[in-house]
Order: structure tokens, then sequence, then C-alpha cells
């Protein structure tokens, strides 16, 4: 009978439940937003994949084997986005008039921009938890072959799908490849010619084809690398259910069971085989029977060999039930083993998004740090302003002290010529010169809550 393989392949998008996150996915024919979660839409994000993807959190690449691209995804993507875009980039910018709309870098262009998606991500899987748990090391590296021609077909199956960076995990309970790149389109009418487009070009219908060419390319692959006949198993609509913790803990009460029906099974492994030995008595007993003298249809047995044929019944219906027993708390563990494979699927992903945090808090941190430095400067700055401030202050007090002596008491006409052409010019207002040449008016530096209804309607502040 041909063995049944669990196949998936998944697409990373989007779990933001924000209004606007809703708002965009409407307007999208795949129903999903650039507004990710677990999507690439920016460069930090694109650090973070890199880091996970090629194992640089612990630095353990020996578990991993690249087959598209190199050992820096990041470097990958700017090289794609210079091979696909920059043609088209210099086109637009050539059109443009004024240099304020020209893109300079696209890769960083799109980076900043929160309606595109800078990459997707593709995650492969053959196989579950049952079937690779007995699978050795140099079984599960055969999965390499498999995964190449798997990113052959994704390149053959999705030409508008560019990818950058492959890479094959080993590390976890199963061997599984991620691949990202850049869904491309091409003839647009506002911007660039060429540009990301995530959401037209995987759409709900196309991702449904996508997976099912795919699956059969997979398996195929699979058949011809390891000289097997297999087969897939049948594809489930939704997610698997949720397992709460109090199944969980059934699980282990199980498990806990499980030990101790162990001595229950070595116990009726014993008695099958003295059954063996029953077995053969029962059947010499029967071997030996002799005919009736009235009706030779009829055998003669003794009370004592019913006897035995009794206790022989009773034997094998009591080890029936213990073993019985044993299997079907077999057939739980094995139900609740996948549920714990699923979980573990679950808790990877988690692990993997509680990286990323712990990432996007460490850059924070280091934002913060930097705004720390930059507010201290911005506080020295200001001081330094108010001291430059308050001599300017005292400055122009003095020389409005001198212009309002040397014209109102002194008398010294080249100072009246002076204020007069300094007042001509803008240079002195109203106010700066009627202190000047006013006898009765004082020299003092306006305060800010007594300025006169002039300076009010000006805004403007006056010394």
């Amino acid at each position: 009978m041909s063995e049944e393989l669990a196949y998936s392949i998944h697409l990373s998008s989007d779990k933001n439940k924000t209004a606007k996150a809703k708002e965009v996915a409407k307007n999208n024919p795949s129903g999903e937003t650039s507004f990710s979660n677990n999507g690439i839409q920016n460069a930090t994000q694109l650090s973070k994949v890199n880091k996970h993807n090629l194992r640089d959190y612990d630095n353990d690449r020996e578990n991993i084997q690249i087959i598209y691209g190199t050992d820096n995804l990041y470097q990958d993507m700017q090289n794609l986005y210079f091979q696909e875009f920059e043609q088209a980039r210099i086109e637009y910018n050539n059109k443009q008039t004024r240099e304020d709309r020209k893109i300079k870098d696209y890769f960083k262009h799109i980076s900043q921009d929160k309606q595109k998606d800078l990459a997707c991500e593709f995650i492969i899987e053959l196989g579950d938890m049952d079937f690779w748990n007995y699978k050795d090391d140099y079984y599960k590296r055969g999965m390499s072959q498999v995964y190449k021609e798997q990113v052959r077909d994704l390149i053959r199956i999705v030409p508008e799908f560019k990818v950058a960076n492959a890479v094959i995990h080993f590390d976890e309970t199963s061997p599984h490849m991620h691949i990202v790149g850049v869904p491309i389109k091409e003839d647009y009418k506002r911007g660039m010619r060429k540009q990301p487009a995530k959401s037209k070009v995987f759409t709900k219908e196309s991702l449904q084809k996508i997976q099912d060419e795919m699956r059969n390319c997979c398996i195929k692959s699979y058949n011809k690398v390891y000289c097997e006949n297999s087969l897939l198993k049948q594809k489930k609509k939704g997610r698997n259910r949720d397992i709460d913790i109090k199944d969980m803990g059934d699980y282990r009460e199980i498990k806990k069971q499980l030990k101790q029906k162990e001595q229950k099974l070595t116990e009726a492994n014993k008695q099958t085989k003295t059954l063996d030995n029953k077995s053969a008595n029962i059947t010499e007993i029967l071997d030996n029977l002799k005919s009736s003298r009235l009706n030779k249809n009829n055998m003669l047995i003794s009370s004592e060999e019913v006897q035995k044929i009794k206790n022989y019944t009773k034997d094998v219906k009591n080890i029936t039930q213990t073993v019985k027993s044993v299997n079907d708390l077999n057939m739980a563990i094995k139900d609740f083993e996948h549920s714990a494979f699923e979980i573990e699927k679950e808790n990877r992903s988690l692990k993997y998004q509680l990286e990323l945090k712990d990432y996007e808090i460490g850059n924070l941190k280091s934002e913060l740090s930097s705004k720390d430095k930059i507010i201290n400067k911005l506080r020295e700055e200001k001081e330094n302003i108010k001291a430059q401030l308050q001599k300017f202050k005292g400055f122009w007090h003095s020389i409005m002290s001198h212009f309002h002596k040397r014209i109102c008491f002194d008398k010294d006409n080249n100072y009246k010529i002076v204020s007069d052409d300094l007042y001509k010019n803008g240079i002195f207002d109203n106010n700066d010169n009627e202190i000047a040449n006013n006898i009765a008016r004082r020299v003092t530096i306006p305060n800010e809550n007594k300025i006169n209804k002039t300076k009010k309607k000006n805004n403007d502040t006056r010394f």
C-alpha cells in the first residue's frame, strides 16, 4: 500500500486587525493588506528574516542548506532590486522635471512605502511529524534535491515571482524550506512602469492554482529522488483546531498511563507465549480424540480435557482484553502526538515572532538612545540661544540708551542723522525711533507681557 504524505505551502500574509489594515484589505484582490505582521514590508523586517532564515541569531549554519542565493539574504534582495528595477527607475527619472520627484534608490523607496511589501516569503514542507520522527539525518538530507526542484517549479509556475534566496532548515522536526523573493508586475500607468505587486500576483485564485501545481510537482520529485511510489494526503480546508491546555494535561496523563501499562503489555506478551504452549496441548487433545462406538461422528473427551479447553478459552479472553486496552491507549497516544506536532509548529512560528520582536525592541531602544542624545543636544543649543538672546538684549539696550542720550540730551546732530537713516531703512521701527528722539521716553527692554497693541498685531517682540 502506498504511503501518504502531507504537504503545505504557505505565503507570508497579514494578520493585522486594525481598521486601516482591514480597509486596505477590502481593496486588494487577495483580501490581504500590506500592514503585515509576518510579511516583509520594509528593510528592517527583511533584516529580521535574514537573521532567522540564515540562523544568524544562534550562528548555527550546520543545520541549514542554502540552495538559491548566498548567505546574505539582505544583499541578495538589494541585488535583485537593482537587476529588476534599475532600468525602469532610470526611465522614470528621465521623465521628471522636478529633482525632488526623482527616485535615487528604489530598494529604499519601497522600504519606506507603507502601501507595498518589500518582499514575500514562501514556506514549503513535505511530510509531518509521524513521517519524519523515525527518519535519520541522511534520509532527511535527501530532501535537498526535492526542494531544489521545488524552487525551479515555483519559478516556472509563477514567473512574476523573482526569487532572491532559498534555504532549507534541517534543525527542526521536519525539513522545510524558506523562499524569499519579489512578485513583480509591469505596464503600470502611474509611477514606474515596473513595480512590486503582491496583491496582484497572489490572488485567492492564483494561490489555489499555485498550491495545486506545486503539490503535484513535489510528490513527483520525492518519488523520483527516493525511488518511492508515495501519494499526497488530501488537502484540508481551514486551520487545524487549536489544542487547549487541558488537552495537553490529558496528553501528559496518558503518557504516564502508558508507562504504567508497559508492565501490563510485558505480562500480556508472557501470557501469549504461555498460550502458544497451551495451544499445542489443545491441538494434541483434539488430535487424539476417539470416535464413539454408537456414532462415529461423535468424539469422546474426558472431563479433565474439557476443563483444560475451558481454561484455555478463559485465558485467551483475558489476554485479548489486556492487549486491546494497550492498543487503544497507543491509538490515543498517536492522536495526541499528532496534536503535539501541530502545537510544535505553532510554537515554532511564535518563537520566530518573538525573535523578531526582540530584535525590533533592540532597534527601538537604540533609536530612543539616539533621540535622547538629540534632545540633550537641542537643550544645550536652546540654553546657548537664550544666553545669546540676553546678551543681544543688553547690547540693544546700550545702543538705544546711547542714541537717546546723544540726541535728547547732548543734541548731537550726527546721531540724529544716523537715527533717521536707520528709521528710513527699516532698522529702527516706530518704537525705536521714538525712544531715540523723545526725551520723555524711558529706555527699557519691554516685557513680553507689556508689548503694545501694535507689537501684538504684528506678532513681533521688540527690545
